[in-house]
């Protein structure tokens, strides 16, 4: 079908369904997702704020963990209002646009995000491998740089999801089977070929999952041989804690995402449509929802900035 043909078919608006077959529970289910939202955003802005008035939290290892919480807010922030004006006030019209410029935000921060856990990896072989030149291989600068040039491969990456959407003819309406604009869920509603659309999306996942999990391996790899070789059992200890809250945020991250990704493409006809939706919707919340508890409670030094922040601010409110 030509460009002509394939451009007059394009709709005007879509309309998100949420999650078909249970929308009588819609405002239930939006719940845990609303809470989850709040924690997130709480969480997150909490550590950014601690992070940037805590002197001793400015290290590397922290303006990473800042950086992260900043990617996290954003990527949830992307999808879930709209999707809670959706089960709780039926407003499932969206601008086709719109729809597209969503859809770019939320790849555009999930890659992000697999970026970022990369960097802390990077940042954490440094560290324990390389602990007299940490501050001088890790300045501002160089933590700046490595950020933007993180963020430029999202949306590099991100960028052609769009031209690929925008080719196709739609002609199987603009009822989105999904809870937020997902690529394959908008691919999916063209009577076109979108072969080519499903072929971009595995090869980004297999190319960035790949690459980045390829650094973190490769990072801890050396991180382990280095602490192996350490002489004392309370260094080793050290060195292992400080690894702990990493290698948690990577498993809430990645272990989703896969899951996510392949039951999505090899599941079939297995596993019901509105699973493939809540473990959707999960994988994109979970993480903002849980890093903030993870680094709190596994990281001394930011509990102990939160155990001084509230101290200040009970002593302020004595005053």
């Amino acid at each position: 079908m030509g460009e002509a043909n394939s451009s007059s078919l394009t709709p005007t608006y879509s309309i998100l369904n949420g999650i078909p077959g249970l929308e009588a529970a819609h405002i239930w289910i939006s719940l845990p997702f609303c809470c989850m939202y709040i924690l997130a955003v709480v969480g997150n802005c909490g550590l950014i704020y601690l992070i940037s008035h805590e002197e001793a939290l400015h290290r590397p290892m922290y303006y990473f963990i800042a950086l992260l919480s900043f990617t996290d807010v954003s990527a949830c922030t992307s999808f879930v209002p709209n999707m809670l004006c959706t089960f709780w006030f039926s407003l499932k019209e969206i601008d086709f646009n719109a729809c597209l410029v969503q859809m770019c935000f939320i790849h555009m921060w999930t890659i992000t995000e697999s970026g970022m856990l990369m960097l802390m990896a990077l940042d954490h072989y440094v560290a324990i491998c390389y602990p007299l030149r940490y501050s001088s291989i890790l300045t501002h600068a160089a933590i700046t740089e490595v950020w933007f040039a993180t963020f430029f491969r999202s949306v590099l990456l991100t960028v052609p999801f769009t031209f690929l959407i925008k080719r196709l003819p739609f002609c199987r309406g603009n009822l989105i089977q999904h809870t937020y604009c997902d690529h394959m869920s908008m691919a999916k509603l063209s009577c076109g070929n979108i072969r080519t659309n499903a072929l971009y999306g595995l090869l980004t996942v297999i190319v960035i999952g790949g690459f980045d999990i390829l650094c973190i391996t490769v990072s801890y790899t050396m991180i382990i041989r280095a602490v192996i070789h350490l002489s004392s059992s309370d260094a080793r200890h050290k060195a292992f804690s400080t690894c702990t809250s990493h290698i948690c945020a990577i498993v809430i991250t990645y272990v989703p995402a896969f899951f996510n990704f392949f039951t999505h493409r090899f599941g079939g006809h297995t596993i019901p449509h509105h699973v493939h939706i809540f473990i959707a919707n999960l994988y994109l919340l979970l993480p903002p929802t849980l890093n903030p508890i993870v680094y709190g409670v596994k990281t001394k030094q930011i509990c102990d900035g939160v155990i001084k922040l509230f101290c200040r601010e009970k002593e302020g409110f004595t005053l």
